[in-house]
């Protein structure tokens, strides 16, 4: 599925020219569209987790697409196969350090998934 959406993502911003910008924002209007049910049903908990971790959801709201579109805009003038790797490898990284200091239970399930993943990102690198 990453390597689906990665070269999806490099032919919208290099063969079709949409601008990193707009695939973003709607990428993120699509989600907003598909979440605000859910939201909305269960709004107690929305407010709770705003008062407990309102710092956390800032960051990750400015962090997120503004990495995502860096990415874009990469690979509007770079092989795929060296910008989805790197992209990528960020989700290994973060299933080991889950394992090691989070003692995050499933490990071996976890590690089949980044096993799959690395295959994935292999293929890409290869072309």
């Amino acid at each position: 599925m990453i390597a689906a959406y990665t070269i999806s993502d490099k032919l919208a911003v290099s063969t079709f020219l949409i601008p990193p910008l707009l695939l973003d924002w709607s990428a993120n209007l699509g989600r907003t569209c598909m979440l605000t049910p859910y939201a909305f049903r269960n709004w107690n908990s929305v407010k709770e987790q705003w008062k407990i971790h309102k710092l956390e959801i800032l960051s990750v709201a400015i962090l997120c697409p503004l990495a995502y579109i860096l990415v874009l805009s990469a690979m509007v003038f770079s092989p795929v196969s060296y910008i989805a790797p790197a992209r990528e490898i960020s989700i290994l990284i973060g299933t080991i350090m889950g394992a090691k200091f989070l003692a995050e239970k499933n490990i071996k399930l976890r590690l089949a998934g980044a096993t799959a993943i690395l295959c994935g990102l292999t293929a890409l690198s290869i072309g």
